[in-house]
């Protein structure tokens, strides 16, 4: 009995260290592998696995990753690379293969410390918390685990708005809208002000207009309507907008317009414009096959202005990809994320459109950082956001059970599943 509920409780207790260093999301990580090793019931994962849709995108990134690796050049970080280019396809092939049950059990983990870390940045705040390593990162900005700490809260706020847009057109259900859309507002109000983070509050502005379009695609006045309520709510947003992060906003077109005159400085745009002009040269020097598993570092200190050649990613996981397994990499990567949005997009019920604002914040974090390559987000956004992908090929209601009971009503709607098969689910 213990060993059938291995893979549950280590998928719980990945889902309650998403927040935590990165050392113990490897633990987590590990500890799940060794779970599903010990714990049986193998060809009913690889079953589900291979019948996912996302499965030969997957083999495909890996097994091209492996053909450059044999074919193409070696540098000293080509271990480094090889092994975050497959802790990426494992990840993603580790949430797929949970049961219904067991990603349950992890996303029930994640919410409840979400709410625990809410807490936490409020006693932060008010100066009541003492300082320590384990939540240093959630309640102030300490490079990229707060930024994955960002993206995981935006995530919820942008989930929280598709519950909100769902229950404002059911008359009996449209109680349940006031709640879901404060949750939003508090997840927008940490993005601003305690975990300040353009890339989340942009994910999270852009998620809320497409999960209108997922809800409304097939009906026009109702697509007018939540888009002329999300326009107001944004507009509404930018004017109440903190000056800081407005200064934030037009600092980043500043070093811009900086950058393509020339100038050279280690301030966020300026890199992020070099990183992905110079990238994007080295995919081109080798548009079929890349320079190399490893090769963006060395190529970087070769073509990078000496005040940037210690950067060791590129802020954007598709141009890393692309450079070193050429352009068919980068296709490869990027149709992972992309099929993942597709087949969230074709289920039009709350868990496509949870799943389908889930892949869009991996798609946006991934083209503005190293959302997939960097461990510090790769191992926790990576896995909150598949583990909704796993729930979007799920049958009936698979998200029941994720909350209380007193709270669950949130999570029902009466819009049919479009695409979505009808009969239970075998697996």
């Amino acid at each position: 009995m213990f060993r059938t509920r291995l893979a549950r409780h280590a998928a719980a207790f990945w889902g309650f260290v998403v927040y935590m260093p990165v050392g113990v999301n490897y633990a987590a990580f590990l500890f799940l592998m060794i779970a599903m090793a010990v714990g049986g019931d193998w060809r009913e994962r690889v079953a589900r696995v291979r019948n996912h849709p996302l499965f030969w995108p997957i083999m495909i990134y890996l097994g091209w990753t492996f053909i450059v690796l044999a074919f193409r050049p070696h540098y000293k970080e080509t271990g480094l690379d090889l092994f975050h280019g497959l802790r990426i396809g494992i990840t993603m092939l580790l949430a797929l293969a949970l049961s219904r049950e067991e990603c349950v059990w992890s996303l029930r983990a994640f919410l409840l410390v979400s709410v625990i870390n809410l807490g936490l940045i409020l006693l932060h705040n008010l100066g009541l918390l003492p300082d320590a390593q384990i939540w240093r990162a959630v309640v102030s900005v300490q490079g990229n685990k707060s930024i994955n700490d960002a993206l995981q809260f935006a995530t919820i706020g942008a989930a929280a708005a598709v519950l909100g847009i769902a229950h404002l057109s059911e008359a009996r259900r449209w109680h349940w809208a006031g709640p879901a859309f404060a949750v939003t507002l508090l997840m927008a109000i940490v993005v601003s002000l305690a975990l300040p983070s353009r890339t989340s509050l942009l994910a999270m502005l852009v998620c809320i207009f497409a999960a209108c379009f997922h809800q409304y695609r097939s009906h026009r006045r109702g697509l007018a309507a939540s888009l002329t309520v999300a326009l107001v709510i944004a507009a509404l947003g930018v004017w109440q907008m903190p000056q800081s992060i407005k200064n934030k906003f037009e600092l980043g077109v500043q070093e811009l317009e900086q950058a393509q005159a020339g100038v050279e400085s280690d301030a966020s745009w300026v890199t992020r414009y070099y990183m992905y002009k110079l990238t994007g040269e080295m995919m081109l020097d080798a548009p079929v096959t890349g320079l190399g598993i490893g090769a963006w570092t060395s190529e970087w200190k070769k073509r990078a202005p000496k005040v940037l050649d210690y950067k060791n990613m590129p802020h954007n996981d598709y141009l890393w990809m692309g450079s070193q397994a050429g352009v068919t990499g980068l296709v490869t990567l990027l149709a992972i994320i992309v099929g993942g949005v597709w087949v969230c997009w074709r289920r039009a019920d709350l868990t496509g459109r949870i799943g389908f604002v889930a892949m869009l914040t991996m798609l946006i974090a991934a083209s503005l950082n190293s959302a997939m390559r960097d461990a510090q987000i790769g191992l926790s956004l990576l896995w909150i956001t598949f583990l909704c992908m796993r729930l979007a090929q799920e049958e009936g209601s698979p998200w029941r059970g994720v909350l209380p009971p007193r709270l669950a009503g949130i999570l029902q709607s009466g819009t049919p599943a479009s695409g979505a098969p009808q009969r239970p689910h075998p697996l």
